[in-house]
This record gives structure tokens, C-alpha cells and sequence, in this order.
């Protein structure tokens, strides 16, 4: 409660009568789904800063089977957060030299390096699975001189105040989101619907990866993503993981899909579902 996929999961379902139901690790996000203890599970997929987050992809791929029903892209805003009045520096603000530790998680702490760098080169740095725990740990331990690296809904949740607001190192730090599940979601507002499929390549088919492009580029379909992971067989052998900006439903991609198995490729589709825009103006989160 309180990460950054906490809120772009509010976000997602603003308006909407949903429960919300939290795990500490992304494996018990996906099993809760599997198991029908919840509808959908959001993930955290890529990063613009971090790229890929294999971990939760490869999940997606050899654990489960589960489509994806939506993808939106959400900002990733960390913040500096503790308790101002125990900070104080008598002239309305926060001494930073009465930080002594600061704790997030590995990747919020990583995303923030710079500002940590120049405006807390003292203070201890501890990581945790979450910076939902980060927070509570803050809240939990006053007196010591600990911060930590989290959201503003989770300094709201625990009580704390922001220090410092979007410490990130770069502005434009987004994360995309995929709900995956059984049960179907759409939305009015989503204008441009995506594709996503798993191809393993023939063995024996000298130059299949090219055939396999071309079969989109002659008809003209983009392709957003392309990125290759181990099918966990044998070294060197990989799937390929692909992003499409067409739906199935249309002539077009059906008919890509079926030249390339026609070479010897398998396809499984992971899903065709709407690719919800943002709004920054959304006033839940």
C-alpha cells in the first residue's frame, strides 16, 4: 500500500468500486490472480529509466498464463519523506545533516542517486522490498533521524510529511503497467489498442528473426517493442517478446502472425487489450 503500482492502480480504476488487495512480493500478485482470490493483477513492466523488468516479464512468460487486459503508463514521482518537525533547523525548514539514514527500495533509491549524492552524501543508505515499508519503517522508528525514499500517498497513509518532492534524478521517469487476468477490461477513453506476442524461432531456419520482421514491415505494422529472453531450455535459445500497435481484430496483424508460423515460428498471443493514455490532471492520485 502506498507504492508507486498502488497508485497507478487507482489510477487505472478511478471511479470505479474496486478492492484493493496488497502482497509484498510480485510472485503473490500473480498467484492471487491464478488462484481467483482477484480479478486482475497490476505489474510493473518497464521503466524509462530501468528499462525492462525482466524479473516480472519472465513471470508473465514461463509461470503463468494469464492475458493482458489493459497497459497504461504512470509517472514514477519519489519523494524525500520523514518527519519535518523532527528535522527542523529552527528557520522553517529540514536539516539535512540530521538525516542519518535514508531507506527505499533498491530501484527508487537507484532512480534518486543524484539528488542523494549532492544533498545526503552522509547519511546511511538501506534498501527494502518496498518503499511502502520504507515509509512505514520511518514511521515506525522516530527519534532516529531516518527517512525515506517513497510516494506521497504513502506519507499521507503514514502520517509523515514530504521533505522534498520529485527527488528522482531524471523528470521524465514513467512506468508502464499491464493488468493481466481472466476477467475482461476496457475503457471508453482508450483510442489505440496494442498487441503483445511470444515468438520462438525454428532451429534450423537460417535468417528466421529477419523473415519474422519483415512479415510486419511490409504491411506496414509497427512494432513498439522488441526484446529477447531466455526460454530457459538450453543456452542460447530465446523467445522473442513483441509489443504490435494493432489489434488482432483487425485483417492486417492475423495475417502477419499466420505468415510467420507459416516459416516454423510458434506465436502465442499474450494478450490484445487497450493502452489507456494518461491524464495528469487525474485528481485521485
Amino acid at each position: 500500500m502506498g507504492t508507486v503500482s498502488d497508485e497507478a492502480a487507482r489510477y487505472l480504476f478511478q471511479g470505479q468500486d474496486v478492492e484493493y488487495v496488497y502482497h509484498k512480493l510480485i510472485a503473490d500478485v500473480f498467484l492471487s490472480t491464478v488462484n481467483g482470490r482477484t480479478d486482475w493483477s497490476v505489474i510493473p513492466i518497464e521503466n524509462t529509466i530501468d528499462g525492462s523488468v525482466s524479473l516480472h516479464l519472465d513471470w508473465l512468460i514461463h509461470e503463468v498464463d494469464l492475458p493482458i487486459r489493459a497497459e497504461w503508463v504512470f509517472p514514477s514521482i519519489q519523494n524525500l519523506i520523514g518527519r519535518a518537525d523532527e528535522l527542523a533547523d529552527g528557520a522553517g525548514s529540514w536539516d539535512p545533516a540530521k538525516i542519518a539514514k535514508v531507506v527505499s527500495h533498491p530501484v527508487a533509491m537507484a532512480q534518486c542517486h543524484q539528488f542523494l549524492r549532492a544533498t545526503l552524501p552522509h547519511a546511511e543508505l538501506e534498501t527494502l522490498p518496498s518503499t511502502a515499508q520504507a515509509v512505514q519503517l520511518v514511521h515506525d522508528h522516530p527519534g532516529r533521524g531516518w527517512a525515506a525514499i517513497g510516494t506521497q500517498l504513502a506519507a499521507a497513509n503514514f502520517g509523515l510529511d514530504v521533505l522534498a518532492s520529485g527527488v528522482t534524478d531524471h523528470d521524465n521517469n514513467f512506468t508502464r503497467f499491464l493488468l493481466v487476468g481472466e476477467a475482461p477490461y476496457e475503457r471508453p477513453d482508450a483510442v489505440q489498442r496494442k498487441t503483445s506476442i511470444l515468438v520462438t524461432l525454428p532451429e534450423d531456419y537460417p535468417g528466421a528473426l529477419h523473415q519474422v520482421l519483415s512479415a510486419f514491415a511490409w504491411r506496414r505494422i509497427n512494432l513498439s517493442r522488441i526484446e529477447s529472453r531466455p526460454t530457459k531450455k538450453k543456452l542460447g535459445s530465446y523467445f522473442f517478446y513483441i509489443d504490435i500497435e494493432l489489434s488482432m481484430d483487425t485483417v492486417l496483424l492475423p495475417a502477419a502472425i499466420a505468415e510467420i508460423e507459416a516459416i516454423g515460428c510458434q506465436v502465442r498471443v499474450l494478450g490484445s487489450y487497450p493502452s489507456i493514455p494518461y491524464h495528469k490532471s487525474n485528481p485521485e492520485v
